[in-house]
């Protein structure tokens, strides 16, 4: 039986402030403003005063570790569903669609995930071998597919992994209705100020240049 006194000995401890250690930095220095653009080469803070920075960068880390929480559990139910990223987006998309009686078709599935049709075929025929998705005639277009998710999948996604992501309603209810109206403006303008339009280096042909 392993000693818990040489456990602890051997488990490294990470220096606060941001601290360089052995291996690096402390984790919250990789979202710590100073630390990421120590000469302002990217962001003019000359107007706003250090306390201000210093909360800031506290905003900054609590987003960073609430985007890890997501990873890690979206790894997570990956593994479990024994699927990927793209797979799981579009079984999510089906869970919705069947909540609201609405009919998927492939071409729905591709515009939500941005996947061309030949894309979507592949990704209808993997779920379908796999026995998470059917094909039928849909009800009125003669032309198009509706696209079901088994019932079996969605209770396995839904009593996990879509139990585990629907926590997050918790936090937003134990919130006021003012504080909610102020992180909805807040994450709202953050995603304005994060748009890719007129962006050169992120055009799809932009490595051609």
């Amino acid at each position: 039986m392993t000693d818990r006194r040489d456990e602890a000995e051997e488990r490294p401890v990470a220096p606060r402030g941001g601290a360089s250690t052995g291996d690096g930095v402390e984790v919250a220095a990789v979202y710590d403003i100073e630390a990421s653009d120590p000469t302002g080469m990217l962001l003019d803070r000359g107007g706003v005063d250090e306390n201000a920075i210093r909360q800031i960068t506290r905003l900054m880390t609590a987003l960073g570790e609430l985007r890890d929480a997501e990873q890690r559990l979206a790894e997570a139910s990956r593994r479990y569903m024994k699927l990927n990223e793209t797979d799981m987006r579009a079984l999510h998309y089906l869970i919705v669609c069947a909540n609201t009686g609405a009919v998927a078709t492939p071409g729905g599935i591709a515009q939500h995930l941005s996947i061309s049709t030949a894309s979507t075929t592949k990704l209808l025929d993997r779920l379908e071998r796999a026995g998470h998705v059917t094909r039928a005639a849909h009800p009125t277009d003669r032309r198009a597919l509706a696209i079901s998710i088994a019932p079996e999948t969605q209770r396995a996604a839904m009593e996990t992994v879509g139990r585990q992501q629907a926590r997050r309603f918790h936090s937003a209810a134990r919130l006021t209705e003012a504080e909610r109206d102020v992180v909805i403006r807040f994450l709202q303008d953050m995603t304005h100020e994060l748009r890719l339009d007129g962006v050169e280096w992120a055009l799809p042909d932009a490595d051609d240049r």
